[in-house]
């Protein structure tokens, strides 16, 4: 497996925490924040797994922008900004 680094965004919808990875735009949910947290690592482990067994994961992270950085861990594009706007 892999080493990488992610973003994680929670938020709530009704009684369910969301956890959200921007970078590979995955989901998952669960009745807690930590539950929803390690059914995304969860999630993302299957993700990787898979792709790396179909021998698109090197593509998949290059095409999303991720980096490897001197220790061989893929790196996100840094979030430079977020903020909640109103028109």
């Amino acid at each position: 497996m892999i080493k990488m680094n992610f973003d994680m965004i929670v938020f709530k919808e009704g009684k369910t925490f969301v956890a959200y990875c921007p970078e590979l735009d995955l989901s998952s949910c669960g009745n807690s924040i930590e539950q929803a947290k390690e059914m995304l690592r969860t999630a993302i482990r299957l993700f990787l797994e898979e792709a790396e067994t179909m021998g698109t994961l090197e593509e998949i992270l290059s095409e999303i922008h991720y980096t490897v950085n001197h220790d061989g861990r893929y790196m996100p594009p840094k979030i430079i900004a977020a903020e909640e706007v109103s028109l």
